[in-house]
């Protein structure tokens, strides 16, 4: 499993520690490979072919999101099944998204704001983690990649683009 990350990301580190042990113990080996701007996309794509990568994660960064049809483009061309940390990479053709609801943790937000207008100190406001995931698939991106999405998979998901 290639993971694409930008080292200057502070999603980055987290992941890595995470994801590590879980991997291990799953019996999968996961490729990180770096790409710090789009300048270096190519190369990274080329590395991830290079040592036979058959799935591909993309973690949330901005510089990926920004440039996110060139990412979606360049898995496409590597025929690499991908599941990315922003849900606006399916919009763009990217096969699965699984991560928090935004529109949840705006919601969350807001009841926050209020609490602080009616005067609560934000320092005394707990932290909340989020509590509402949401995955989507791309059946379209699925077929041109040759991939059967499992029935139930698909009943899972929150959203199934055709």
């Amino acid at each position: 499993m290639a993971v694409l990350t930008n080292p200057a990301s502070p999603n980055t580190g987290p992941f890595v520690k995470e994801s590590a042990g879980v991997a291990r113990a799953l019996g999968v080996q996961l490729q990180l490979v770096e790409a710090h701007d789009p300048s270096e996309f190519e190369t990274a794509f080329a590395t991830m072919a290079r040592k036979h990568a058959g799935a591909l994660t993309v973690l949330a960064d901005v510089t990926f999101i920004t440039h996110r049809k060139r990412i979606v483009e360049l898995a496409a061309i590597g025929r690499l099944p991908a599941v990315y940390a922003e849900r606006e990479f399916v919009d763009a053709g990217g096969l699965m998204f699984y991560g928090a609801s935004l529109s949840d943790m705006y919601r969350r937000a807001a009841v926050y704001v209020d609490k602080i207008l009616k005067g609560a100190k934000p320092a005394d406001l707990p932290v909340e983690q989020p509590t509402k995931f949401v995955l989507v698939i791309n059946l379209k991106t699925a077929k041109t990649l040759g991939l059967t999405i499992q029935q139930s998979l698909l009943l899972r998901a929150d959203e199934v683009i055709q």
